[in-house]
Order: C-alpha cells, then sequence, then structure tokens
C-alpha cells in the first residue's frame, strides 16, 4: 500500500515546545502509533525543528543526547510497523514560518548550505543500517516561492542535488523526498531525472478554505467565511474540478516517473465541519484516483483526526482517542480504495 498516515509534531517547533516535554510524552506517543496502526495506516511524517539539536548556530556541533531522541522516534515508529519519514521543517537558514528569524539564508548562504549538508550526511550515517522500507528523508519542508528570501529554481536544484548526494554516497538505497515549491504546491520537473526520489505536494488549496483565520497565514486574513463549492482564491472559484486542475503539473511529473506523495493536507478549524468534510471527500477522492499516498497534518490538533474542534462534528470514542466519526469514515474509505494501488 501506498504511504498513508500522519504527521506528528514531537519536535516541530523548539520556540513552542521543550525537549523535556517530549521525553515525558512517552505513554501518549506509544498510544498514538498504536492508534495509527490498527486505523490501517503505514506512514508517519516527522517534522523537525534543526534547532533542538543544534544551539547558538553551531551547526557542525549538534547535541548528542538529542539526537538520541530522533533514534528513540525512528525506533518506536519502526516498532509499529510502520515507515518514519525525517523531514527538516526548520532547516539551517530557512522555515516556511520565520525564515527571517534566522541567522543565515539557505538559499544564498554558504554557512547554511554546508549546515544543511553536514546534517544530512550525519543522518545518513546515522541510520544507513535501517532498511529502505522503514525510513525516507523528507530533504526540507516546502520551499518558498521563487524570488522569495533569494530563492531561484537554480539554487533551489543545486542544494537539493548537493543533499541528495550526500545521502546516496553514504546510503544508495535511501528514499529521499523533495517539497514542491511555493511551499509544496508546484512541481519541480527539473529534478525528474533523480532516482529514487518522492516529490511531495500538499493538499491545502483553496487556502480561502483550509488556512481560514489561521494567524500564520499572511495570505488569508480578512478573507470572508469560505463556502465549498464556490470559495474564491487566487482568482477563481474552487470546486472539485478547479482542485483536480490544480494537480495536473503533478499528474504530468508522476507520467514522467516520478513518484509523488501528498506530504501534509488538512483543514484547520475555523470553518464548519460540514463544510471541511465536503472539501476533505472530495481531495482524498482525487489522490485515490491518482494513486497517491498521504499524511493528514496532525492526529491531534487544529486540523487533525482529533481534537479539532469544528462545530458541527461527531465525536466518536475509537481505542480511547475521541475522533471526527465522519472523517475517520472518509479516511478509512480512501484507505480502503488505495490497498492495491502499488
Amino acid at each position: 500500500m501506498k504511504h498513508i498516515g500522519f504527521n506528528f509534531q514531537w519536535l516541530y517547533s523548539a520556540e513552542g515546545q521543550t525537549i523535556q516535554e517530549f521525553r515525558n510524552s512517552v505513554d501518549e506517543r506509544e498510544k498514538e502509533l498504536r492508534f495509527v496502526r490498527v486505523m490501517g495506516c503505514n506512514f508517519v511524517r516527522i517534522p523537525l525543528d534543526y534547532r533542538f539539536f543544534v544551539h547558538d548556530y553551531k551547526y557542525d556541533e549538534p547535541d548528542e543526547e538529542v539526537l538520541k531522541d530522533i533514534d528513540s522516534i525512528v525506533s518506536m515508529v519502526n516498532s509499529y510497523g510502520l515507515h518514519c519519514c525525517l523531514c527538516l521543517h526548520r532547516a539551517p537558514g530557512y522555515c516556511i514560518n520565520g525564515a527571517e528569524t534566522e541567522k543565515h539564508n539557505l538559499w544564498t548562504d554558504g554557512a547554511a548550505q554546508d549546515a544543511f549538508v553536514f546534517l544530512w550526511t550525519l543522518f545518513a550515517r546515522r541510520y544507513a543500517s535501517v532498511p529502505a522500507e522503514l525510513l525516507s528523508f523528507d530533504l526540507v519542508n516546502e520551499p518558498p516561492s521563487v524570488g522569495q528570501y533569494g530563492m531561484t529554481r537554480k539554487n533551489h536544484d543545486a542544494i537539493i542535488r548537493r543533499a541528495f548526494s550526500a545521502v546516496r554516497k553514504i546510503s544508495p538505497a535511501r528514499p529521499v523526498v523533495i517539497d514542491g515549491l511555493d511551499g509544496g504546491n508546484t512541481a519541480m520537473p527539473e529534478l525528474a531525472d533523480l532516482s529514487g526520489v518522492t516529490q511531495s505536494t500538499r493538499g491545502y488549496q483553496p487556502m480561502a478554505l483550509t488556512h481560514y483565520k489561521a494567524s500564520w497565514c499572511a495570505e488569508t486574513k480578512g478573507l470572508p467565511p469560505p463556502v465549498y463549492p464556490g470559495t474564491e482564491w487566487l482568482g477563481k472559484k474552487w470546486g472539485r474540478a478547479e482542485i483536480e486542475k490544480h494537480y495536473e503539473p503533478w499528474i504530468a511529473l508522476q507520467n514522467m516517473g516520478v513518484p509523488v506523495h501528498v506530504g501534509e493536507f488538512g483543514c484547520f478549524n475555523k470553518v464548519d465541519n460540514r463544510l471541511a468534510l465536503s472539501w476533505l471527500n472530495d481531495v482524498l477522492e482525487i489522490f485515490a484516483a491518482n494513486g497517491w499516498g498521504c499524511a493528514l497534518w496532525q492526529f491531534q490538533g487544529e486540523f487533525g483526526l482529533c481534537g479539532h474542534n469544528r462545530p458541527f462534528t461527531n465525536w466518536i470514542n475509537v481505542d480511547g482517542f475521541w475522533v471526527d466519526g465522519q472523517m475517520y469514515v472518509i479516511f478509512q474509505n480512501y484507505i480502503e480504495s488505495m490497498k492495491n494501488k502499488d
């Protein structure tokens, strides 16, 4: 089966979390992973903030004790028969949320680029013995649009190829994931020649719906309450046909032989759940039609299967977790439809 599951934010942001909080939550992580496995999923994406294990910009002096915590994540995820994908959500010199706070710039500064390659080399060595079917590397979460932070397709191409080559010199079979440009939305046919690479898109369109009233999303601030179908975004009204049109470049990429995965998708909790579910059903049917695996952004939280607290939600207890009952059924139907897609 294709990779289907969830993103877990256990070490997602050093600004809002502490390493001790992570260390105190082992039992909860075990319960979550057990639920995911029983649900029928096979995949967990772990977005990492490098600042948990790099202090004072000493990129080449990572904190060994925190690296052991990441070891424990990989081991625990794998112990449940789940594939683990490690992703630098915040990489040296770049994050889609607050890149301006970085000392260096991944797209223009040699110090950040060297650090980026150093860290992926370190992970490649550290996990060289982990089988390819159990672990992949997602190099950097959601690169910006061309022109933002000095990023061009040329320097993005060079940096990704350099990190990819560093990983493959150590682990020739290690699966590598490359997120699309423009926050994961734009496919990269110029990187289609990289063998064994999956390109990762996003399931957040239209953002006027999925990120309505999201405080960190400047593009959607002040927009009127969304509807679906019919929400206006990027100069058009969005329904299923417009979402399908959005993914045409990704289908073209897949037709070139490049595997495609949806590394994140979901709907923020400020809309009526009936609206969110109508959108979600369309999106998952589109993913299934194209044979794409996916990972919901969050298991528990504002985008999650649990705890989103959208109005008009039917909550049910499944294995000790209060989950959105209708969302659970939609997700399970998608899993069933994907079982023979390999």
